[in-house]
């Protein structure tokens, strides 16, 4: 805190004043002023991660910071309100351009930085009478000062010292078009970059609508190793195993304290509103605005808009809650299991598949951190509803070799495959099919989980986790691929027809 020299300024009305604090040092963040300016503001240990963020991007020359976080968890007016107030107490001849997607946000911004430092005299600071605008205004007796400008206003004249931009695209439907996206871009590209002044840093905060909004193309772009990225996912959902680590030290799966309170009771967000945060959104927006991994519109691989769902059941259910299907090929069970013993790793998976003609069908699916006794467990369960399910495919990996001995004398049909090439290389041999239209899975009204199965295999092989696309190019392969090479027997890559070498995984692929 700074040092301090109290001056009792009484009582007004009912509201006790705080002490007149005069200083020449400098708060040490933008979180400590804000605290000092109002005592029941909410500091997270993810606005403290933003806080350092932000004191190292204004000491570095020409410093590009990226902040990416859940939508109402306080970074914005960390970013936009507390960190221009902050840096014009520390450095009153700064110029600060506030960019936002509309005039009126911006606005807004702009207006609230200055009622802050107006109705706080004890800062020291003084605005303008003659030139105290909402949108632009100034320090009295210094150059410095603040212009709010929407994203597509003109800055013909004016130079920035620190440019700040702040959701820069407004919702899913102009993140969703290229030509809005464009624009965003080319805002940046023919106006705020070029009124950078020599040294200038720059900040985005924003929540990621689309892999191709405007922070996405400032990481893909030439010079995008420029750009430090903080994003803090609402849910820890790293892989120790792969040596991946959380930026708050979570454990997976575990939530963020959220600057939110409630305001009867002043806690945050429990679990179970986050659960309910996470269902009501959907897959694509929770991993999009939430965890800050938006993926593909499309698909790079496997390509969104070549799923196809069935809507209603293709199976009975016995008294006994066994499953059963009437009308099949052939059905198999496909595992993909986690690479610790311990329910921080990764994520193990178990799908239903059956073939019916020249389609395959997704019929069920278990999917969770499990340690080795919870996954012995839900083998067993997946396999007794679905007893014709006669074949279990089980990855040879990981701990696949300890799940097979475990149960090879109690369930019958389980098989080690031996993962042949590259994940991408699986998935590229598949993706034939879902093109073809011949892979279905549930609709969402039957399984809710199937969305999140489309949204990993959007993001493949860019995204955070693998392990459903595995288990399901597995399944695949096996009943599909392999199907057309005469039921699965041994093959020599080389007599194959051309035309089916780019369907068939390669053996010594790497």
């Amino acid at each position: 805190m700074p040092v301090t020299d109290h001056l009792d300024l009484g009582i007004v009305g009912n509201v006790a004043l705080r002490s007149f604090e005069r200083t020449e040092t400098h708060f040490a963040s933008p979180g400590e002023l804000a605290r000092w300016l109002n005592p029941e503001t909410v500091q997270t240990p993810a606005l403290d991660i933003i806080d350092a963020a932000l004191v190292e991007l204004l000491d570095e020359p020409d410093g590009r910071l990226i902040i990416t976080m859940a939508p109402q968890e306080g970074k914005s007016t960390r970013v936009a309100k507390d960190f221009p107030i902050w840096a014009l107490h520390a450095r009153p001849e700064m110029r600060i351009v506030t960019a936002s997607y509309s005039q009126g946000l911006a606005n807004r911004n702009g207006r609230e930085i200055r009622n802050t430092i107006t109705a706080n005299p004890e800062l020291g600071m003084r605005v303008a009478l003659d030139n105290g605008a909402a949108k632009e205004w100034q320090i009295s007796g210094h150059t410095g000062g603040v212009l709010s400008t929407g994203i597509g206003g003109g800055l013909t004249g004016r130079a920035a010292d620190l440019l700040i931009i702040d959701d820069p695209i407004k919702d899913r439907k102009e993140a969703d078009s290229e030509v809005f996206r464009d624009s965003r871009w080319d805002w940046w590209t023919d106006v705020g970059a070029t009124r950078l002044a020599p040294g200038a840093p720059v900040v985005v905060i924003l929540t990621r609508w689309h892999q191709d909004d405007l922070a996405g193309r400032m990481l893909a772009a030439p010079d995008g190793e420029i750009w430090k990225v903080i994003n803090i996912p609402a849910q820890a959902d790293h892989d120790p195993a792969k040596g991946q680590s959380d930026i708050l030290g979570r454990e997976p799966g575990e939530f963020m304290e959220s600057a939110r309170r409630d305001r009867r009771t002043g806690r945050a967000r429990s679990v179970k509103q986050w659960e309910a945060i996470k269902l009501r959104s959907g897959a694509r927006t929770w991993a999009s605005l939430y965890q800050g991994r938006p993926s593909p519109g499309s698909g790079d691989i496997l390509r969104r808009e070549h799923w196809k769902r069935y809507e209603h059941p293709l199976h009975l259910v016995r008294e006994d809650g066994v499953h059963i299907v009437s009308d099949y090929d052939d059905m198999l069970m496909s595992w993909d299991l986690a690479f610790k013993d311990t329910k921080k790793s990764d994520y193990v998976v178990g799908q239903v598949w059956m073939r019916r003609d020249a389609n395959a069908y997704l019929l069920d699916q278990v999917r969770g951190r499990m340690d080795f006794p919870e996954t012995l467990r839900q083998f067993q369960k997946l396999a007794a509803r679905w007893p014709q399910a006669t074949l279990k495919l089980v990855e040879d990996k990981a701990n696949g070799p300890a799940v097979i001995a475990s149960l090879r004398n109690k369930i019958s049909g389980i098989v080690a495959e031996e993962p042949q090439g590259s994940k991408s290389a699986r998935a590229s041999a598949v993706a034939p099919l879902l093109e073809a239209g011949n892979v279905w899975i549930p609709a969402a009204e039957l399984a809710p989980w199937s969305d999140d199965l489309i949204e990993e295999a959007s993001a493949f092989p860019a995204g955070a986790h693998d392990d459903q696309v595995d288990a399901f190019s597995q399944a695949l392969n096996r009943l599909v691929l392999q199907e057309l090479l005469g039921g699965g027997e041994e093959y020599d890559q080389d007599d194959l027809d051309p035309e089916l070498e780019d369907y068939v995984i390669d053996p010594l692929a790497s």
